[in-house]
């Protein structure tokens, strides 16, 4: 999940309040002002006195962030992969069903985590589980039963309206006993959702 805040913006010599998005690849501002950086495209970043100046190819823009502004910065000049967001590093056991990702498939095994598709595991520590269609979600309460107490189910779904929504997995989710914590950045064209046991069922 990215870092986001309400924020004072200057850009093009204009000041603008507004939301501030910090994603896996670039700085979103919504509000009056319309802005997205591509972390790409970012030559240079400064912080002084609670601003964080980003120069970009598109020219520069200050974020008045207070105390967060250094937070930002590092996370620009070093952004965590998508297996970090989603805890995954060489040593995790991970299950992936029902996700057709020929790249993130080679990201996890490059990453030498040891993967299982399709079945996961009794006890697994961290599922991945993709969901196109809402009749899928009916696969959660299955996929809970294979569940580490402590352990992780992302479910990976298509963002806008042809996709499953994030309400419907929550309601999903509770049916099955899992609660939501967290949303990720999955693709340009996908989010993941974090579900967990809750404490007092494990």
């Amino acid at each position: 999940m990215g870092y986001e805040t309400n924020c004072l913006i200057e850009t093009d010599g204009q000041r603008h309040e507004g939301r501030a998005l910090l994603e896996t690849d670039e700085i979103i501002v919504r509000g009056p002002l319309r802005l997205r950086i591509p972390l790409k495209t970012i030559s240079a970043v400064a912080v002084s006195n609670g601003r964080l100046e980003v120069r970009h190819a598109g020219g520069s823009a200050v974020l008045h962030l207070g105390d967060q502004a250094a937070r930002w910065a590092e996370r620009i000049r070093s952004p965590k992969s998508r297996l970090e967001k989603m805890g995954i590093s060489a040593t995790t056991r991970v299950a992936v069903v029902g996700l057709d990702d020929a790249e993130f498939r080679a990201e996890l095994e490059a990453s030498g985590a040891l993967v299982s598709y399709d079945r996961p595991p009794k006890d697994s520590r961290l599922i991945v589980f993709g969901a196109e269609r809402i009749e899928d979600l009916e696969r959660l309460s299955k996929l809970r039963t294979a569940l580490a107490p402590d352990g992780v189910l992302w479910v990976v779904h298509r963002k806008g309206k042809e996709g499953v929504k994030d309400v419907e997995i929550f309601a999903a989710a509770k049916t099955a006993g899992l609660t939501s914590t967290k949303v990720a950045r999955f693709s340009e064209t996908h989010t993941a959702e974090k579900l967990v046991i809750p404490l007092g069922s494990r």
